[in-house]
């Protein structure tokens, strides 16, 4: 499987920059799915859950990420710290792996 152009792009960041990148995307994917507007403040330490994300919500989320990011995503790390910030972390990590 050939990785999406974006993903290609991550890989080829440094560590802090990929994390930049991947924090736009994720914010701007999170606050989509909680009817969020730009100027709303997404907080990246608090549960998504207890801003009003449905297991079903993170399920279609996972999907998209999945999907935008070319990478299987565990989870358990959506579901047993379920955080933005813990999410940001993993797909930081996960996408600097070389396949």
């Amino acid at each position: 499987m050939t990785a999406t152009p974006i993903v290609t792009e991550l890989r080829e960041l440094s560590v802090a920059e990929r994390r930049d990148a991947l924090e736009v995307i994720l914010e701007t994917e999170f606050k989509s799915a909680l009817l969020m507007t730009d100027d709303d403040e997404l907080p990246f330490d608090q549960s998504y859950f207890d801003l009003g994300l449905t297991s079903l919500g993170i399920t279609d989320l996972k999907e998209r990420f999945e999907e935008l990011l070319d990478c299987e995503i565990d989870t358990n790390v959506l579901f047993n710290s379920p955080t933005v910030e813990r999410l940001l972390d993993y797909l930081t990590d996960h996408l600097g792996e070389r396949p």
